[in-house]
């Protein structure tokens, strides 16, 4: 049957290869132009002999078909096809969805200049339950006011969001820490504290709390994990309380709270 346009050979995909002359032998060269031919796999080619198309029947090893039989020099090769990886055509405007876009496969170096601010992942921890401490005189990690963040470039930016409800029966600080680095501080200035936020004695009875909302832009640099959370610093033999007052009375007037910390990459 014939046919109008391009041979099979002119599609990039597929290639037609020099038909082999058996003589009784079971393995043979495959050639392209009397070319050495070496395909992708067995799988690639499509053989047939005596008008009939092999099918699992052959092995190749390089440019070396073999048909694990002698093929008589009575018998015919009417072709020989190999199929590549399939034909390269670019998309149609508006084709592309997200589904094709391995995941993290896009990264703010990927991004045009001036399409920078995206937010490339969120990572969020929020904490209703209750936490206290009486540790005093040093910086001191608050149970489940942490989370980790792995940036996809050194380019971007991490945005932290926390709120952190907390008491105390005598002054304290905050302050947010990056793995072991604290961020988000002020400068040093003789021996005043450096810290994110304070919190004061808030009533006399012990029945408030006072909320610290942090919002810090960090540029860590970095495309390792990284862990963001909150410390507290006690100044005197009391207790620091989160997300409830000193007292904890069983009554209207008497609250808990919820903290949290939220972290989102920004592309750079």
């Amino acid at each position: 049957m014939a046919y109008i346009g391009r041979g099979t050979d002119k599609i990039s995909n597929i290639e037609k290869l020099d038909v082999i002359t058996f003589d009784g032998s079971s393995s043979y060269t495959l050639q392209k132009n009397s070319v050495n031919f070496t395909p992708n796999s067995a799988n690639s080619l499509q053989v047939s002999i005596d008008g009939v198309v092999q099918a699992g029947n052959f092995t190749v090893s390089g440019s070396t078909i073999d048909f694990g039989v002698a093929i008589p020099s009575t018998s015919t090769c009417d072709f020989i096809f190999h199929y590549g990886t399939g034909l390269i055509t670019t998309p149609a405007d508006g084709t592309v969805t997200t589904g094709k876009i391995q995941d993290g496969a896009v990264t703010g170096a990927k991004l045009a200049s001036g399409v920078g601010g995206k937010v490339l992942q969120v990572v969020s921890t929020t904490k209703t339950d209750t936490f206290s401490s009486t540790t005093t005189g040093a910086f001191t990690d608050v149970t489940g006011m942490s989370a980790s963040i792995t940036p996809s470039s050194t380019s971007n930016k991490i945005l932290v969001i926390a709120s952190i409800n907390s008491d105390a029966g005598n002054n304290s600080h905050i302050r947010l820490v990056r793995d072991s680095t604290a961020i988000f501080v002020g400068d040093t200035a003789g021996s005043r504290s450096s810290i994110s936020g304070g919190v004061a004695r808030y009533s006399p009875d012990g029945d408030g709390m006072i909320n610290n909302g942090l919002t810090h832009l960090d540029s860590p640099s970095s495309t390792s994990s990284l862990t963001y959370k909150i410390q507290f610093y006690l100044w005197s033999s009391t207790t620091w309380y989160l997300n409830r007052t000193t007292s904890d009375s069983d009554a209207g007037y008497s609250q808990r709270g919820a903290s949290s910390i939220t972290l989102m990459e920004i592309a750079g």
